[in-house]
């Protein structure tokens, strides 16, 4: 079965690629270019997991998209995805599992939402002994780096566009028999 995954940001471009990045490794995916489209679809579907961008048409509507995921009934792991890391007590007092800062690689992006469905599902279940979790600290999130993550399909692929390098100077050569002073 596909995992099912809610993708929320007002930029097209961004969301685009990463539906792209996310179907082509196995995933089931719905965009919505605002907090308002995506709390409709939270509220018509469910998924395993929303990532939602942080300042769409407000400074709170990734705040507000997260609220309304934590409210939903089969409890979908979230994740804030933003170009302005905040604090990690702000995020995580938002309702958010992950912070996630854009522009990311394709590879790291794809891991880090690999450990938090596996984490998810851990504590979803209650099986700590699942993720291996040393039975002094007792925290499945701890075990979240332990997780062994599968290798992604797609190649290394930034979600933002990088500008072209400069062009390097080139020396001018010399002409034999004249002295440049």
């Amino acid at each position: 079965m596909k995992k099912r995954i809610l993708l929320v940001d007002d930029e097209v471009a961004v969301l685009l690629t990463l539906k792209a990045v996310l179907e082509i490794n196995g995933f089931d995916v719905d965009t919505a270019a605002s907090a308002r489209d995506g709390k409709l679809k939270l509220r018509s579907n469910e998924y395993h997991m929303v990532i939602s961008d942080m300042r769409m048409e407000s400074e709170q509507a990734g705040a507000q998209v997260i609220a309304a995921a934590r409210s939903a009934p089969y409890k979908p792991v979230v994740a804030l995805l933003t170009a302005y890391p905040l604090a990690d007590e702000d995020w995580q007092e938002m309702g958010a599992d992950k912070m996630l800062v854009k522009p990311m690689h394709t590879r790291l992006l794809l891991e880090q939402i690999d450990r938090m469905m596996k984490v998810h599902a851990v504590e979803q279940s209650g099986l700590e002994a699942v993720a291996k979790t040393p039975a002094k600290t007792g925290s499945v999130k701890k075990a979240m780096k332990k997780i062994p993550v599968k290798k992604p399909i797609a190649q290394e692929v930034s979600i933002k566009p990088r500008k072209a390098p400069a062009k390097k100077a080139t020396k001018a050569k010399k002409t034999p028999g004249r002295a440049v002073r």
